[in-house]
């Protein structure tokens, strides 16, 4: 692909009025959900800690 150039599907896209425009509005709201969330453990909490770091320094690696 050359300068100028554009990926079809997404022309396609936007001439059928798929993509929200500046008229169109999103509901932020659709999604949520009242409720409540519960869960029990053995591990402590500096475990589940220790773990986190553990796994973020994976990711930085």
């Amino acid at each position: 692909m050359g300068f100028g150039s554009y990926d079809e599907s997404e022309q396609e896209r936007q001439e059928s009025g798929d993509e929200p425009g500046d008229d169109a509005t999103v509901n932020v709201h659709q999604n949520d959900h009242d409720g409540e969330v519960s869960f029990e453990s053995e591990e402590s909490t500096s475990d589940l800690v220790s773990k986190l770091q553990e796994m973020k320094d994976d990711e930085e690696e």
